[in-house]
Formats: C-alpha cells, sequence, structure tokens
C-alpha cells in the first residue's frame, strides 16, 4: 500500500473505497500506511443491496437485472462513491467470497475491481483462488495493483 500511497501524494489525489466482499479489507490496510490521512478520505462498506440503494444512491434495478456480482454493479459502486465521499479517485470490489456460487452462477473467486478517476470508469474482472480469507486478502491485493496500473498510464 506504501506505493500507492505515494503515487497518490506525489499526483496530489484524493482516495475513497466502497467495499462488498472484502468488507473493509482494503481500507484497513490502506490506513495502515504512515500518513494515510493525507489521501484518504473514506470509505462505504455496502455489504447487501439495501445499503448499496440507500449510501451510495444506486438504482435497485441496476443491482437487479445484472446481479449483485457484475462489472455493471462494481462501475457504479466506484463512481457513486466517488460522488458521495467527494474524492478523486474511487475503488470498488463486490464479488463472491464462497463458499458457495452465487444465485444467478457468479462462481466463488469472481469479482469485480471498479476505479472511478476524475471523468473515467474502470472495471476489472478477477477470478481468484484460494478459500474465502484468501480471495479476500487477494481482492484487495488486485485493487490495490488496478489503482497503481491506471495512474501509472
Amino acid at each position: 500500500m506504501k506505493e500507492l500511497f505515494n503515487l497518490l501524494k506525489e499526483k496530489g489525489l484524493t482516495l475513497g473505497c466502497v467495499e462488498s466482499m472484502t468488507g473493509g479489507l482494503f481500507a484497513a490496510g490502506f490506513v495502515s500506511v504512515p500518513g494515510s490521512s493525507k489521501v484518504f478520505k473514506g470509505g462505504l462498506v455496502t455489504y447487501s443491496v439495501e445499503e448499496k440503494t440507500k449510501l451510495l444512491g444506486m438504482e435497485e434495478n441496476l443491482i437487479n437485472y445484472f446481479g449483485v456480482v457484475s462489472k455493471e454493479v462494481a462501475g457504479e459502486m466506484a463512481l457513486k462513491g466517488q460522488k458521495v465521499l467527494n474524492v478523486d479517485l474511487c475503488v470498488s470490489i463486490t464479488g463472491n467470497a464462497g463458499p458457495t456460487a452465487e444465485p444467478g452462477g457468479q462462481p466463488v473467486g469472481r469479482a469485480y475491481v471498479g476505479v472511478s478517476l476524475k471523468d473515467k470508469n474502470y472495471v476489472f474482472e478477477l477470478n481468484l483462488k484460494g478459500n474465502r480469507n484468501k480471495i479476500r486478502q487477494r481482492a484487495v491485493l488486485a485493487m490495490q495493483e488496478k489503482i497503481i496500473e491506471i495512474l501509472k498510464k
């Protein structure tokens, strides 16, 4: 997380996150970096559909149509989070950490990372392996890697 922090600080960007399957692991990891408060403004854990609609203002129809574990929902979570948290960059994650497949067929380990940076929105599909906690940890690493990749473009 130190590399991510340094990149954000160097570019003068603020960071926020909206997490579902990771349950706050990304935020916890980021704030463990000394000085993180210089760039990190906050995060939301929107584990349920109700919280995605209530806290983020997402349309329940979008979630019902595409499914909670989808690229469309991940992208919208990042976009809405960027606005709600008033940040330059917002990362989101939605996925299935297991132990069983989601209704609608999303397999264990499938996740989507959304990144909204200023006026651009990116979504990445992940297919992670391991038990529930390993999948969640690997998802956090992927979130970090995807942001770094975007910032280095």
